[in-house]
């Protein structure tokens, strides 16, 4: 019993109308005792838990000794304080989990779940890992616990041929002072995974040497040649049970294979037609999904005597030599061929790309030239329509040569016919020819024609292929610009023909110079 509170109860009446008696109603765990006058203490009776209730309505009774008696009640209602009493409690106290193996580390395994019936700081829980040994490791290196959420995850990568299960000791702490806590265990059990192929223990394979069974030419039906032994680390009814199939051999129509006990067995009379050398594939695989397998050479000899069987077998390993020297020569001639392949292919497009970009160059280089006057040059000569004489500059792409330049001889066709009143005009085309020849002539083009009669100028072939005409125009002077000489005058101003300022031999003018035509089919002159 402990006290919890003192109440005062007072009444103004005197003598025994003052006197007052308190009580407290009942089931409850609480009582009052008087130890002064009108004073009284309330104490409990009883054992007060929180968690089943967690305050108290408490209805005070004062009663006087007068006649009638008067009476006051009065109602308090009274908070029980929380104290850390109780520990945590699991939903369970064991649990059992499954994970398969080869899972992904930090894949969420399994939850477990604690309550803790205080409150405030008392009742807040959490987890953590009663630490273990699994195969001499701490189990924290398999397995973590968040400690708000209780959420186990998976640490590692489990091999159920390695570890098929374990015990994980999870622990509830509250947050009170001092702390209280709990238990569970959580058993989780590694299932096993497909992930093994069978393991042919017998006939063994070497790398070397040449292991063959011996089987007699007086062998009867059924003779028992040899048996594959074979095993599967898995375990289950699937994943480990194992079945052998025939896959080749030199002559299907002479052995078989059990199915289940891997016995390699004839299935005829062996006879003198059947060959010494006989070569068996045999196949073993589980019945897990997906299926693994393993494959097995047998090499089985059909004879009586030992000498016959090494004869025929020494070349046994010539043609496992002979097929791997094929196989690096066929590899080898793959890539020889693949690596000119593509050699070709990148010198292919690199020409082309070179020649798209010459022919840019060239495009660019032939932009138009703007005319200008000289400086000397008088207007008061000219007798025809055309009021100027433009002086051009030759402008050549960088990689003309001199070897293009193509010039007309005397009795070819397509040098004009000379009016036999122009005196000097065959001459004055040969000292231009010699400049033209010369190594240092910035002049190189593919024809050279002068015009010095309009009389003949029909004589030029139209449909001549001439990448470039040079026509020489005589001053204004001389003679009336014809219409022709207008429309070539025209373009050059658009840039179909470009004019030089060269001073020709025998010209004593400063107004010679020479038309260049860049399509001779525009323009006839």
């Amino acid at each position: 019993m402990s006290k919890s509170t003192i109440i005062n109860v007072k009444d103004l009446d005197s003598g025994k109308n003052g006197k007052v008696e308190c009580s407290v109603n009942g089931n409850i765990p609480f009582t009052i005792h008087s130890s002064l006058k009108n004073y009284y203490t309330l104490v409990t009776n009883g054992v007060l838990d929180r968690e089943r209730n967690p305050d108290y309505n408490i209805t005070f009774t004062a009663v006087d000794e007068g006649s009638p008696s008067l009476s006051t009640n009065k109602t308090i209602t009274l908070r029980i304080s929380d104290v850390n009493d109780n520990a945590p409690v699991f939903e369970q106290n064991y649990y059992e989990a499954n994970i398969m193996e080869n899972n992904s580390p930090g894949l969420s395994v399994f939850s477990v779940k604690a309550r803790d019936s205080d409150s405030g700081q008392n009742a807040r829980v959490s987890y953590l890992l009663v630490d273990t040994q699994l195969n001499g490791n701490p189990i924290s290196t398999y397995i973590s616990v968040n400690a708000e959420s209780g959420v186990i995850h998976a640490v590692r990568s489990f091999d159920y041929e390695q570890i098929k299960t374990m015990n994980i000791f999870v622990k509830a702490q509250d947050g009170g002072s001092p702390p209280l806590s709990s238990n569970a265990t959580v058993k989780l059990n590694i299932q096993d995974q497909n992930d093994n192929p069978p393991q042919v223990l017998y006939p063994v394979q070497t790398g070397g040497s040449l292991v063959a069974e011996m089987v007699p030419r007086s062998a009867d039906v059924g003779y028992l040649v040899t048996k594959v032994v074979a095993v599967d680390v898995d375990s289950g009814q699937n994943n480990a049970w194992l079945s052998y199939k025939l896959q080749k051999a030199t002559d299907r129509a002479l052995f078989e294979v059990g199915l289940q006990n891997g016995e390699i067995r004839t299935i005829r009379q062996v006879t003198d037609k059947d060959a010494v050398k006989q070569r068996l594939t045999v196949i073993v695989e589980d019945n897990g999904q997906p299926s693994r397998s393993a494959t097995v050479i047998v090499n089985v000899a059909v004879a009586d005597s030992f000498p016959e069987v090494l004869s025929e077998f020494t070349d046994f390993t010539h043609d496992k030599e002979y097929n791997d020297n094929l196989t690096f020569y066929l590899v080898l001639a793959l890539a020889v061929v693949s690596f000119l392949f593509i050699t070709c292919l990148v010198v292919i497009i690199s020409v082309k790309i070179y020649r798209w970009r010459q022919s840019r160059i060239l495009y660019h280089s032939n932009l138009p030239v703007i005319p200008y006057y000289p400086p000397r040059y008088s207007d008061t000569l000219g007798t025809g329509t055309l009021q100027h004489v433009y002086n051009y500059e030759v402008c050549r792409t960088t990689d003309s040569r001199k070897s293009d330049c193509k010039f007309g001889r005397a009795d070819s066709q397509n040098v004009l016919i000379m009016d036999p009143c122009s005196t000097g005009t065959m001459q004055r085309i040969q000292n231009e020819k010699s400049i033209l020849d010369e190594p240092e002539s910035p002049l190189e083009v593919s024809y050279i024609m002068y015009s010095v009669h309009s009389t003949h100028r029909d004589a030029v072939d139209q449909s001549a292929e001439i990448s470039e005409l040079i026509a020489a125009v005589p001053p204004p002077s001389s003679r009336s610009v014809t219409e022709k000489e207008k429309d070539m005058i025209e373009k050059a101003r658009f840039g179909t023909m470009r004019w030089s300022n060269t001073k020709l031999p025998g010209e004593s003018s400063a107004l010679s110079g020479v038309w260049i035509l860049d399509n001779l089919t525009d323009i006839c002159v």
